[in-house]
């Protein structure tokens, strides 16, 4: 894939040189296009090392090949980061007053911005109207990270790690013509990820072994689709996903906390996380010591049914509630029944076993609706079967007009 790698002068340019290089390993062909404030920050020099390609930043050079032009009409994917303040202004305007705004004025392929800058540039009304400008007209605008920038300021406008943003590309890429048009864009999603710990003493918890890998991969798909996404994450030991509001939680009962706080404006919930169905009717404050005798017996409650409660409550209307079931029998069965127990619009069901499940990258499901649909998703990667629910969920949705 030809891929075209937009870079704005801000202090995160340094960040970009790794997302080339992931990019360039993984076999795509690279071609940086730095601002020319960029290059006060990265040269010239290293992006063509990185890349093996020249790095131009005036449309002046090589007029020859018209490269305004060229670039723009063979690139598989333009990635911009950092998106500054000035360059998202620039690109909303339609502005072409270098190579890079040139491109994109050209680029007939998926766009999509990766903002970095200081919290008051991001949270400027001007800044708003213009990533809510670029976003209507296709692009996929990302939401920055939150973290330490330059100084010692802190907060939203940190730059998505490059591994995760190089991610976000793939998810881009594998959707092909698609791409072009983020169909979740306008569209503000919760799933939930991993596995609760119900705390036995301050060591000791009784938990499963969910890694977060399928609701992490929704999260991302997501976002690649243009989703305003919430992950509520329990206890996950992966990188939080570019553009995605991370909210970590222990228990179930925090989870369901975290969901249902998140849940009342959004328009579908995925509830991937395996959640606790019991919980110690009590926790010891004290590590429980061994005695030498058999241990008393554990008493256990009962956690609260999330996805039930969920489903019965539906806090905006008109909103598609999926959720996840791992089984071991009958795949088909189980799921119906559980589907019906729990009242949502759809069930994914994965068999437990057989290296499928937990803590793997691959897997496959069977999609059942409550309309009596199912689809099934043959064995492959998690990011292969969050596309397939996506599609599931988004002709769910109402149309646009009857949204509250």
């Amino acid at each position: 894939m030809r891929i075209i790698i937009g870079v704005g002068a801000g202090i995160a340019a340094y960040k970009a040189c790794e997302l080339v290089r992931l990019l360039t390993e993984a076999g795509h062909k690279v071609r940086v296009v730095p601002t020319p404030d960029a290059l006060r920050f990265v040269g010239e020099a290293t992006w063509a090392a990185l890349s093996g390609e020249p790095a131009a930043s005036s449309a002046w050079t090589d007029v020859h090949e018209v490269l305004h032009v060229r670039l723009g009409q063979t690139a598989d994917l333009v990635l911009i980061a950092p998106a500054t303040a000035d360059l998202l202004a620039r690109a909303a305007s339609g502005m072409s007053d270098d190579l890079l705004t040139a491109v994109l004025l050209t680029a007939r392929c998926p766009v999509v911005f990766a903002p970095a800058m200081h919290t008051e540039m991001w949270e400027h009304a001007a800044t708003r109207a213009n990533v809510s400008t670029l976003r209507q007209r296709g692009s996929l605008v990302l939401e920055p990270a939150a973290g330490r920038l330059t100084g010692a300021d802190s907060g939203p406008g940190r730059l998505p790690e490059p591994a995760e943003l190089f991610r976000i590309a793939l998810r881009v890429l594998a959707r092909g013509g698609a791409g072009l048009a983020p169909d979740l864009t306008g569209r503000s999603v919760v799933i939930s990820a991993g596995g609760t710990r119900e705390e036995l003493d301050p060591v000791r918890f009784l938990g499963n072994w969910s890694s977060g890998l399928q609701g992490y991969a929704l999260a991302r798909t997501a976002t690649a689709r243009g989703a305003d996404v919430t992950l509520v994450a329990a206890n996950v030991a992966l990188d939080d996903p570019a553009g995605v509001k991370v909210v970590h939680v222990t228990s179930a009962r925090e989870l369901r906390d975290a969901v249902l706080a998140s849940a009342a404006g959004a328009d579908a919930v995925i509830m991937a996380a395996a959640v606790a169905d019991y919980r110690p009717a009590a926790r010891s404050a004290q590590k429980i010591k061994k005695t030498g005798t058999d241990p008393e017996p554990v008493r256990l409650v009962q956690n609260p049914d999330i996805l039930r409660e969920l489903a019965a409550s539906r806090p905006r209307r008109g909103q598609v509630v999926v959720g996840f079931g791992a089984e071991t029998g009958d795949l088909l069965a189980n799921g119906r029944a559980k589907l019906a127990a729990k009242g949502c619009d759809l069930l994914v069901v994965n068999q437990v076993g057989g290296g499928l499940g937990f803590a793997v990258a691959e897997n496959e499901a069977l999609i059942l609706g409550a309309d009596g649909t199912q689809e099934h998703v043959p064995r492959g990667p998690k990011e292969t079967i969050a596309d397939a629910i996506w599609d599931q969920v988004a002709s769910r949705f109402a149309p646009a007009a009857d949204r509250p």
